[in-house]
């Protein structure tokens, strides 16, 4: 199963979308939907970071054909992820949230959730309603996660 093109609207909604390398919060230059350009300067300290400079080739606007594809190859390891964590048949609705969910909070987080217990219970409304949970960033609710929660909720319960 692949994530429907509702899904990358939603994920690319709540993630957002950058067509020139950035710096992320942790130092790493990033491009598109939150994808690390470079994995091996993610094994420097953060202090060391800054000092990673972006490759000439790198340094430019990436086009919206190439962040599309670099998001689709990203999304296979969290489509694969839920597919091995989830022994029931998913919808189309539910599969596009657990992929949604797990590429922002991890397969880690997914594997070990009380959501991914019920709905391998077949208690698909428990999984659904287990989804809003997860809206704390230190110990707060974000908005912004509040709101992708509601979003995924709605597309987990979608026909």
């Amino acid at each position: 199963m692949n994530v429907s093109p509702k899904a990358l609207k939603v994920i690319k909604h709540h993630e957002g979308l950058r067509f020139n390398p950035y710096r992320c919060p942790a130092k790493l230059w990033t491009i598109g939907v939150g994808h690390v350009l470079y994995p091996e300067q993610g094994k420097l300290k953060i202090e060391d970071r800054d000092a990673y400079l972006l490759r000439p080739e790198d340094n430019r606007k990436f086009s919206i054909e190439e962040v599309d594809a670099i998001l689709a190859a990203d999304l296979q390891r969290f489509e694969r992820g839920v597919e091995r964590f989830v022994s029931v048949t998913l919808t189309q609705g539910e599969f596009d949230a657990l992929v949604s969910f797990s590429f922002n909070v991890g397969l880690g987080t997914l594997q070990r959730s009380t959501l991914r217990a019920k709905l391998n219970r077949n208690d698909k409304d428990g999984a659904a309603d287990e989804l809003l949970k997860y809206c704390l960033a230190g110990g707060k609710i974000l908005k912004g996660l509040q709101n992708r929660r509601i979003d995924e909720r709605a597309m987990f319960i979608s026909l």
